[in-house]
């Protein structure tokens, strides 16, 4: 049974930090492209950053390049979103997905994944 499980959401004022983690079951993470998205009330559901089995490929979009970064503990099946100098705009619903390898879809697209977490909520305050 596949399970993607967000937490280390939580409550920020603007410059603070938060670290995401996404525990995987039942994902092989060797031929998964794992991804962070994010869902602001009222808006579509963006592609936050990625990170590709192997070589530890990354990417994210243009709004959090320099201040996210996204990594992988492989023995502990576990996917991290590091965030830093938090601002206002960041607030949201984080999410964890799992997309194959071989789905060849687009990372930043929500249609390219099959699997998701529950999502952990993050607010950022002045």
């Amino acid at each position: 049974q596949v399970q993607l499980v967000e937490s280390g959401g939580g409550s920020v004022q603007t410059g603070g930090s938060l670290r995401l983690s996404c525990a995987v079951k039942g994902v092989n993470t060797n031929n998964n492209c794992m991804a962070w998205f994010r869902q602001a009330p009222g808006k579509e559901r963006q592609g936050v950053a990625v990170i590709l089995p192997n070589d530890g490929y990354t990417d994210y979009v243009d709004s959090v390049k320099g201040r996210f970064t996204i990594s992988q503990d492989s023995a502990k099946n576990t996917v991290y979103l590091q965030m830093n100098s938090l601002e206002i705009e960041d607030t949201g619903m984080y999410y964890c997905a799992a997309m194959s390898v071989y789905a060849g879809g687009s990372w930043s697209l929500v249609r390219s994944y099959k699997h998701w977490g529950q999502g952990t909520q993050v607010t950022v305050s002045s």
